[in-house]
């Protein structure tokens, strides 16, 4: 028999409110270690999580949260088409599988063999640019700042590549609107001397902070679908010949228990993976609102594929022996801390430099 623990999650900030809900730690095969279907409100927030008042039940509640080394989810990879999460089946494109479909890897193909060097204006000149940008939350901005400098001392890296960190410290929320934080991520372009007419590849890792309470299991990773699909839109607006973009999704989040560590705990760090299978599940059965075909209307989104898949269970190893340690993390639990970043640093660097859909414009031919 497991042992279950109980805690405290924030799940909503609204109308002033601090809406708190139940977590638990302990999970078997199919069942989920956090009863989202209890939740409570407190009184009027403060401004400061540790001024908040919390009384009688819910403060019980909140001093017996705990950081969870494990949760007990098998990794969306080591899943097959017979496990089950909620009904959702294993592998990153469905039915156990880890690579593409057939039709959907000759569309990337197709769109692989359209990258090549542009000018500022997005001609093709042999002295131009193939720009790649990562776009994303806190997390991945820091993940791919040192991810770049692991690229600037490859001697493969060709000379036309250059690697743009246009990420900012936003949810997925902010990436699904046409407002400041694009005009961030523009900015880092100008100060890279490149232009938007350049991009061309990107690797994109969203979440959506403060899960609300849902009405039906994984409610959160539909929002998140919805505004992924908004934003990779956006970017293809931004971006005119974006041609790929490359989705990954949380690493672990059992250590995010208080604090800024509440914005996006478990389940919901795993369950950001399915928001981003469903979101290129939808480009492969011919969605208008993710079409990168010329041949069936308009062009309104680049070609979606998966990046690396950076989960793990905590300290339980996956079958390529990744784990995530509390030492990866910094003191909120939320961001990898260096060992942590390098951790995922590896895993890019691997993927674009072997995997066939990323590395003839990664290392050049």
């Amino acid at each position: 028999m497991t042992k279950r623990r109980h805690g405290l999650r924030v799940v909503a900030i609204a109308n002033g409110l601090l809406i708190l809900g139940l977590a638990g730690s302990g999970t078997a095969k199919g069942q989920d270690p956090i009863d989202r279907s209890r939740v409570k409100e407190t009184g009027a927030v403060t401004g400061k999580w540790e001024k908040t008042i919390y009384t009688g039940p819910v403060k019980q509640l909140l001093e017996e949260r705990q950081e969870q080394k494990a949760v007990g989810y098998k990794p969306l990879t080591e899943m097959s088409a017979a496990d089950k999460h909620f009904g959702e089946e294993g592998g990153l494109y469905g039915g156990g599988r880890n690579e593409p479909p057939a039709a959907h890897r000759q569309a990337a193909r197709e769109a692989l063999k359209r990258i090549t060097p542009l000018d500022q204006q997005g001609k093709a000149s042999k002295d131009g640019k193939v720009v790649f940008v990562s776009l994303g939350m806190s997390n991945t901005g820091g993940e791919f700042f040192r991810f770049q400098e692991e690229v600037a001392r490859d001697s493969a890296k060709p000379a036309h590549l250059v690697l743009v960190n246009c990420c900012w410290s936003a949810g997925a929320s902010s990436w699904a609107k046409d407002s400041g934080t694009w005009t961030r991520a523009l900015d880092q372009l100008k100060t890279a001397k490149v232009s938007p007419d350049q991009v061309q590849v990107a690797w994109v890792k969203h979440a959506e902070p403060f899960p609300e309470p849902e009405k039906a299991r994984l409610d959160h990773a539909r929002q998140l679908e919805a505004n992924l699909v908004t934003s990779l839109q956006l970017a293809k607006r931004k971006f005119p010949n974006l041609q790929v973009v490359y989705l990954s999704s949380r690493t672990y989040g059992g250590y995010a228990i208080n604090g800024v560590r509440l914005t996006n705990p478990e389940p919901f760090a795993y369950e950001s993976a399915f928001a981003v299978r469903w979101t290129i599940q939808e480009q492969m059965t011919g969605a208008t609102a993710l079409n990168y075909d010329p041949k069936k209307g308009k062009v309104v989104a680049p070609v979606l594929l998966w990046g690396p898949y950076l989960w793990a269970d905590g300290t339980t190893p996956r079958k390529d022996g990744l784990t995530w340690e509390r030492s990866d993390y910094s003191k909120d639990g939320l961001h990898p801390d260096a060992s942590g970043q390098q951790k995922v640093v590896g895993l890019l660097m691997k993927f674009f430099k072997t995997n066939p859909d990323a590395k003839p414009w990664f290392v050049g031919k």
